[in-house]
């Protein structure tokens, strides 16, 4: 148990009381289908959340469905106790936990690395109050201990239809709340801010983090909250506007046939619905079709601790994207 992690637990535990695992699910994901219910018209989407199955000889993650009927014997089986298990605020149509899959948002939630006791009194300092004075920050529903700092819970009265443009919003606001949220040397003591993805998935409450042996713990801090909370506290250009769901297009096929003319060849007349692949080697600026990835190789020696992953990530997509082969890519 680290130090930062004793402190934070005294701290809260002395003021604020503490949410099981089970009923924390529970109340974040109230309408979770039943088991063996099938909606076919979207209508009943369903958390889904990561946990490392301890019994194969790997120790794989999987993928499985929050059932609402099913979820406290699940809890106990798959989640309780476990070195690894992974849930966002999303739910999801389909078994896949992608944001293209994401239907609705039942909470904003916020990773802040590197809290021990000063920097959570200093956040309790700038919870709440009037946004519009500086360095205020909206009140979280739940704090959890992850084991190396916070993960901040903002649960929605109601949950956010995720319109594909209210993505583009809400990572928007996400970012803009993360900023105000993590100042080095007084709410966190990592000095690199971590911008997530709204579809980012956490440690979740009853598990274990296996780096350091410490239970995820949650407590009660606040209500659940609303957008025009949130957004009073994020700059105007920042917010989410839901009144204003999806903006389809407006253009005809003969519009677009003459202003999109690959486009319209491709999907139009030979039907292929798939993503175009970039034409990396015919946009170079040069005689290399790698260019790209050459690029992106080189800054190898500028990676931090923490981005590694990230950084084998990106050069296997910018491989893939320039025909970089896969025994290249190896080497």
């Amino acid at each position: 148990m680290t130090e930062n992690y004793r402190g934070c637990y005294e701290y809260l535990s002395a003021q604020y009381p503490e949410v099981g695992g089970y009923e924390f699910y529970k109340e974040l994901f109230p309408d979770n289908e039943n088991s063996g219910e099938r909606h076919t018209d979207f209508s009943h989407p369903n958390a889904v959340y990561l946990y490392r199955d301890e019994q194969s000889e790997d120790k794989k993650l999987r993928r499985r469905k929050m059932y609402n009927d099913t979820w406290e014997q699940d809890y106990m089986e798959f989640v309780e106790g476990n070195s690894l298990t992974l849930c966002s605020g999303l739910a999801y149509r389909r078994k896949e936990n992608r944001l293209e899959n994401a239907q609705r948002m039942y909470a904003l939630i916020f990773d802040l690395d590197g809290v021990g006791l000063a920097e959570l009194r200093n956040l309790f300092l700038r919870f709440g109050g009037d946004p519009e004075r500086v360095r205020r920050l909206p009140m979280p529903t739940f704090l959890v201990l992850s084991g190396t700092g916070l993960h901040i819970y903002y649960v929605f009265q109601q949950p956010i239809d995720l319109y594909p443009n209210i993505k583009i919003q809400l990572k928007s606001l996400k970012y803009d709340l993360t900023f105000r949220l993590w100042e080095y040397g007084s709410t966190s003591q990592v000095k690199a801010i971590q911008y997530q993805s709204i579809n980012q998935s956490f440690r979740m409450v009853g598990s274990i983090n296996d780096k350091h042996g410490t239970e995820l713990v949650a407590f009660r801090t606040g209500e659940r909250v609303t957008l025009d909370y949130l957004n009073a506290y994020a700059k105007p250009e920042n917010r989410v506007d839901v009144n204003k769901p999806f903006s389809p297009s407006k253009m005809t096929r003969a519009e677009a046939r003459e202003a999109y003319p690959e486009w319209y060849e491709r999907v139009v007349v030979r039907g292929e619905k798939g993503r175009k692949k970039w034409d990396i080697a015919g946009k170079v600026h040069g005689d290399d079709p790698y260019a790209l990835y050459h690029w992106w190789l080189r800054q190898i020696g500028e990676i931090k601790g923490g981005h590694r992953y990230f950084f084998l990530m990106c050069l296997a997509i910018y491989a893939y994207k320039c025909g970089v082969s896969k025994q290249q890519l190896r080497q």
